[in-house]
């Protein structure tokens, strides 16, 4: 049984780990890029028996670590028992298993009244291929390589009024960074918009009306 978001949020989140956009994260700091190699190696060779769930990112400071099935394109319950065994190794190896207050992944979010019109420009212009789940991207398509942000498709029944885009910025958030990235945009000049969907995602603006949406797992199931 696929486990909800929830679920997962509770078998994971006291290891160092957040739900964001249908795969859990985590982060480890380092202070060279080679160390970062050393956690990488680790990771690894605690998942090496369990191919196709761990993803990693290198940089000088940081290791990043993704858990999410390739095969399904989502959080499975062997995505959870991964998530317990590479915090163990990590932690009995001297590292810190950690979800990292800067930790997000951007959507962009293109409003059509036809999607299946519009989709395959995007995925013949962008490179990119289809999501392998609908859970959390509606017909989305993502970077093969893992680099660029997500691109998804909202359904309109009738067109945007023409004072507003059609194309807005989704950015996804662990649940317990939401309230202070908010406080920040309204700080520096935001306004929002909507609350009224909250925590699944509030709704704020620049000082021109250009929207994007903070969004965490919390309240989708």
């Amino acid at each position: 049984m696929t486990p909800t978001r929830q679920q997962i949020s509770d078998a994971t989140a006291a290891q160092g780990w957040r739900l964001v956009l249908g795969a859990i994260h985590a982060q480890v700091r380092v202070r060279t890029l080679a160390e970062a190699a050393e956690v990488a190696t680790l990771s690894a060779a605690a998942c090496a028996d369990t191919p196709g769930h761990l993803q990693l990112d290198l940089r000088a400071d940081r290791a990043l670590l993704r858990l999410q099935s390739e095969v399904d394109g989502s959080v499975t319950t062997q995505d959870l028992e991964l998530a317990g065994r590479l915090a163990v190794s990590l932690r009995t190896a001297g590292w810190t298993l950690e979800p990292g207050a800067d930790l997000h992944v951007l959507e962009i979010a293109i409003d059509a009244l036809d999607i299946a019109a519009v989709r395959p420009f995007w995925k013949a212009v962008t490179g990119y291929v289809d999501a392998r789940s609908a859970a959390d991207l509606n017909q989305g398509l993502v970077d093969p390589a893992g680099r660029g942000p997500a691109i998804w498709f909202q359904q309109m029944d009738v067109a945007r009024h023409e004072s507003r885009n059609r194309i807005h910025i989704d950015v996804d958030i662990a649940h317990d960074a939401a309230a202070a990235r908010i406080e920040a945009a309204l700080a520096a000049g935001g306004v929002m918009l909507s609350d009224h969907r909250a925590p699944a995602f509030w709704v704020l603006a620049d000082s021109e009306g250009n929207e994007a949406c903070v969004c965490t797992w919390q309240g989708r199931d």
